[in-house]
């Protein structure tokens, strides 16, 4: 990240006394480079969405959109899919920029974890809409009843708190518990797993797949935790 030099800074170098408006601020720019990445970023992580839209268009228009013989299904599935996989590569920023040095990591934590969020609610309202077809009341049956129901909606009602305090000013408004309350994020990725786990009925591959990523994610974390060196009693 660059940063300006401050006017005030300047003008006691130049000796001059006068340092304009912004005296004692100190002014940072982002660099091009990583408003790029994020532009790319945002394209990628919009492009699933756009192209189940497009698919759902044609399929509604000619009835042949590339969904398969259960179209509702592979929405959600689709929608569900892309939740897990971001909500596991925001999990992924930390330990990568713990391996490369590069702090400019984390400026896509948050985005990728804002489209985790948006992707699980396309996921539950397309099955609170296509699925339930809106007798929405028969959700609190449906979480009573199957398992991964109950988990999967847990995991999208924890998201809420974490996308609500996502911005700048929540943070330096909660302090300390902001961190807190972000580590519900273990446990929604936790819950996410094995919602997809419990809905799978033969082939447990690819839940099997997330949940070895996700073991490693959270592996690394406690293996950094437990090697920090343990400070030495005076």
């Amino acid at each position: 990240m660059s940063e300006g030099v401050p006017n005030s800074v300047a003008a006691a170098k130049t000796g001059r006394a006068d340092a304009g408006p912004s005296r004692g601020k100190v002014q940072r720019r982002t660099p091009v480079g990583v408003v790029v990445a994020k532009v790319v970023a945002h394209v990628l992580a919009l492009t699933p969405a756009a192209i189940l839209a497009w698919q759902i268009r044609e399929e509604f228009l000619t009835g042949s959109g590339g969904l398969g013989a259960d179209p509702i299904a592979e929405i959600e599935h689709r929608l569900g899919l892309w939740a897990l996989r971001l909500l596991l590569i925001a999990l992924a920023v930390t330990p990568l920029r713990q391996l490369t040095g590069q702090p400019v990591l984390l400026r896509f934590r948050r985005m990728l974890g804002l489209y985790a969020f948006f992707y699980a609610t396309l996921h539950l309202a397309a099955y609170l809409v296509l699925d339930l077809k809106g007798y929405w009341t028969q959700i609190f049956e449906e979480i009573a009843k199957r398992p991964y129901i109950t988990v999967g909606f847990l995991a999208w009602l924890l998201l809420i708190p974490l996308a609500v305090t996502s911005t700048q000013a929540m943070m330096r408004r909660l302090g300390s518990l902001w961190g807190r309350l972000h580590k519900l994020v273990y446990a929604i990725a936790v819950l996410a797993v094995l919602h997809f786990w419990w809905l799978v009925k033969s082939d447990i591959r690819e839940p099997a797949l997330y949940a070895a990523i996700l073991a490693v994610l959270l592996g690394w974390r406690l293996w950094k935790r437990l090697s920090k060196p343990t400070p030495k009693q005076p």
